[in-house]
């Protein structure tokens, strides 16, 4: 029961919803890399709840780093990084110990676990333990910065509303960077929130697609869209270790994650190789591509373009309507309505979370170079 991801930087998340405590232990950073807590929070900052679209649970997050770091510098001893649970509602799961509820992990980490699992607020299959996630990925950003890679995750596309793709993408990141909410044309971004607070009124979560309201009691997830720039061509490997296969891995750790994508995805499959291909040039000396319709990666190796891919999120499971389950200790079927604080979209905090594990890939890739 693996907790750990990596192999030259190694992370290991630990805790539960509702516990004392969660947090990280990185492993393997090399000694003197900038360890900023601004910088740390910030990021935080960006994963925290924030107004009626998100939950009511909302975290001030006073990280402690226990380890690892001395006068803002890294020692090459491994990060522990600690985060209390200060804002827990445990009675709100009293009625669900044995009534797991649909689309979560109640059912399959229970047969996983043998019962002995903490089901408190999804316990350690929670998207809380993000937040030590979100705090490690920021040590991993700053380190990605010192080697001239940058990197940024935008909310593509959410209740049927698109954001505008990616133009320029060096002019984009950088606001992105600066912005709270994760959209590269804030009007588009304004509808987004409208949809997603209509849907939480209905007491459903929203997602991506434009005819959401067209089924009762449905919900939808939303689609993420991450650029990073600055990678040398040669990162990754064929077959077992490609940089697609090594990032989705990742990004399917995320809670949600249903699907991804790189450069135009799935739309290659209705394209001729002659429009797929992108065609190399010579621009001043250097070595580019005419087009990116294969996101930066080709035999599973970085090309030296800018690296693009997508991830599909699904709808937050938990809404308030009510939901056909099973009653394991009686061994009959019921139905449930499901209390709490919890997110009508979640797609907008997983920005965060989608660069954290990126970055995180792509530091322990460059450490094999």
């Amino acid at each position: 029961m693996n907790n750990t991801f990596g192999t030259r930087v190694s992370l290991t998340l630990f805790g539960e919803s509702h516990g004392p405590e969660i947090g990280c232990v990185i492993d393997g950073l090399r000694p003197g890399l900038k360890v900023e807590e601004d910088f740390i929070a910030h990021r935080l900052a960006l994963r925290r709840p924030a107004g009626a679209i998100a939950t009511a649970r909302v975290e001030p997050d006073p990280f402690r780093i226990v380890s690892g770091v001395y006068r803002g510098r890294s020692t090459g001893t491994p990060i522990c990084i600690l985060i209390p649970n200060t804002d827990v509602r445990s009675g709100d799961y009293v009625n669900l110990s044995s009534t797991p509820r649909p689309g979560h992990a109640d059912y399959t980490g229970s047969v996983k676990y043998k019962g002995f699992q903490d089901p408190r607020g999804g316990g350690h299959f929670s998207g809380r333990l993000t937040a030590p996630l979100v705090a490690a990925g920021a040590i991993f950003l700053r380190a990605l910065e010192e080697r001239g890679v940058r990197l940024g995750t935008h909310l593509a596309r959410c209740a049927g509303v698109a954001d505008r793709p990616f133009g320029n993408p060096a002019e984009d990141l950088e606001a992105l960077s600066r912005g709270s909410f994760p959209v590269l044309d804030p009007r588009q971004g304004e509808k987004m929130k409208a949809a997603v607070l209509e849907a939480a009124a209905a007491g459903d979560s929203i997602g991506a697609a434009a005819k959401w309201k067209e089924a009762a009691g449905d919900s939808r997830g939303g689609v993420l869209e991450t650029a990073v720039l600055g990678l040398p061509a040669g990162l990754g490997a064929p077959w077992f270790d490609t940089v697609e296969g090594l990032l989705s891995h990742a990004l399917f750790s995320i809670p949600a994650v249903k699907g991804v994508e790189f450069g135009d995805g799935f739309a290659l499959s209705d394209m001729r190789g002659s429009e797929v291909n992108d065609p190399f040039r010579l621009e001043e000396g250097k070595i580019v591509t005419e087009s990116n319709h294969n996101g930066g990666v080709n035999g599973g190796i970085t090309n030296g373009m800018p690296l693009l891919f997508r991830t599909a999120v699904k709808p937050t499971p938990s809404i308030s309507l009510p939901q056909r389950t099973v009653d394991l200790a009686a061994g009959t079927e019921t139905e449930i309505r499901i209390l709490g604080r919890h997110d009508p979209c979640i797609a907008p905090r997983a920005a965060a979370v989608q660069d954290a594990v990126t970055a995180h890939v792509l530091l322990d890739l460059l450490e094999a170079l």
